[in-house]
């Protein structure tokens, strides 16, 4: 492995200049951002992010469609696996099924770099490598702790379709492998060696398939003690420094798995809360509980202060997860006695709706113009409210009637206000 050498200022500040476009943006794109300032200095041709925390999405890919195409989770957390965090691995690895040669980072929050390089080797310059993608993979974990109620829902929704899909492709496989296994235990067959070569070689599947469903669940869903014991790592690194009494109360061992979205959500409302009735200078004892009633998570939130904080600004800055995750929040806070906060989060995703088809073909700006649309602004407000040009409202507008199939603005204001887009 070379030594690194120093790049010239002028250079660096390229550098520095082409990471932040890497992290300034969609986390839905950010794997092609990271390819392309990697292309030069790594050639590969496929790169690909793999990252516990985002749960909708948790494989990012960029590059040839012949490599990224069908890479499992299950080939991923195998080359994890090999990888020491903070370390580097260049070798062979198994992904889309076929042996090829990777080179991959896995940094020390657990996120892996996996780049398909385009000529075999050595890792060059794997410090600088590491450093930049330190960076980007810390960008990822801010994103997404800081989600916004867009990403949320996509997230939410590309979770849910996963379990959905693996749970219907399960059973199909199931039936036809256990037809396969019937068939060949028959008795009217009788090539004994045959039949048993088979036979082992679809149990061996079934239990493959098996396999993969419960790893690609354990990305759709945590244990409730597991996110809770999380949480309270990072709430206990908040509180450390003031003298406050900290009592967490856990969820029940027994209690249903939480959706991936709905666990990071809880996890930043929770810390978001900590740190509103932090703000009292008497705070002397939280007590933080979570648990688990009727299809919902619920987060329990209360202090021993005087109860003199502004409760509008935490409401301000959990509106958007509520309004996304479809959480009920109370705030109660009396001078004199502390304060409340309480937090229901259904586990459940909202019923699938007539309308959802269509409105999956719309891109984020394209739903942010129908749901102003549903409120009945015309293109001219429209475009002050967005601050684009009224000629880009109409080229949306005009899009979104094609990709729902109307031919009128009324039409599609309906289908966004049954959506619940807006009132």
């Amino acid at each position: 492995m070379r030594t690194p050498v120093p790049l010239p200022p002028v250079e660096r500040v390229c550098a520095l200049e082409g990471l932040r476009k890497v992290v300034d943006g969609p986390l839905t794109d950010i794997a092609r951002r990271l390819s392309r300032f990697l292309a030069e200095q790594w050639p590969h041709r496929a790169l690909v992010i793999f990252t516990r925390e985002c749960t909708g999405r948790p494989r990012k890919l960029a590059g040839a469609a012949d490599i990224i195409d069908r890479i499992t989770i299950a080939e991923l957390e195998e080359l994890k696996s090999a990888v020491a965090p903070g370390g580097s691995y260049a070798g062979s690895a198994t992904l889309n099924g076929e042996g090829r040669w990777v080179w991959a980072i896995r940094d020390t929050s657990n996120t892996l770099l996996v780049l398909v390089p385009r000529t075999p080797g050595e890792l060059p310059d794997q410090a600088e490598l590491a450093a930049a993608f330190g960076i980007v993979a810390t960008s990822i974990r801010q994103q997404v702790i800081h989600a916004s109620p867009e990403y949320l829902a996509e997230s939410r929704a590309a979770s849910d379709a996963r379990a959905r899909t693996t749970t219907e492709l399960t059973a199909s496989h199931e039936a036809a492998l256990a037809g396969i296994l019937v068939a060949l235990r028959s008795s009217g067959l009788d090539d004994h060696q045959a039949r048993t070569v088979a036979t082992g070689a679809a149990s061996d599947a079934l239990i493959a398939l098996r396999s993969r469903q419960a790893t690609d669940r354990a990305f759709a869903e945590e244990p409730p003690v597991a996110a809770f014991e999380r949480m309270q790592r990072e709430i206990g690194s908040l509180v450390r420094h003031r003298r406050v009494e900290t009592e967490f109360v856990a969820p029940p061992l027994d209690g249903r798995p939480i959706p991936g979205e709905v666990a990071v959500g809880a996890r930043a409302m929770t810390q978001a809360a900590v740190f509103a009735l932090a703000t009292q200078p008497d705070l002397d004892r939280l007590r933080i509980a979570w648990g688990c009633e009727s299809g919902a998570l619920v987060v329990d939130i209360r202090d021993r202060a005087a109860g003199r904080w502004n409760s509008n600004t935490l409401r301000r800055n959990l509106e958007g997860r509520v309004h996304t995750l479809r959480a009920d929040l109370e705030i109660e806070s009396v001078p004199g006695w502390g304060s409340r906060v309480l937090i229901r989060l259904p586990l459940d995703p909202p019923p699938s709706q007539p309308d959802q088809p269509e409105l999956a073909r719309l891109n984020a700006r394209e739903r942010e113009v129908l749901a102003l649309v549903a409120e009945g602004k015309r293109n001219k407000a429209i475009a002050v409210q967005l601050g684009v040009a009224e000629s880009t409202v109409k080229f949306h507008v005009t899009a979104l009637l094609r990709k729902l199939a109307v031919s009128s603005r009324g039409e599609a204001a309906a289908i966004g206000m049954r959506a619940g887009l807006a009132p």
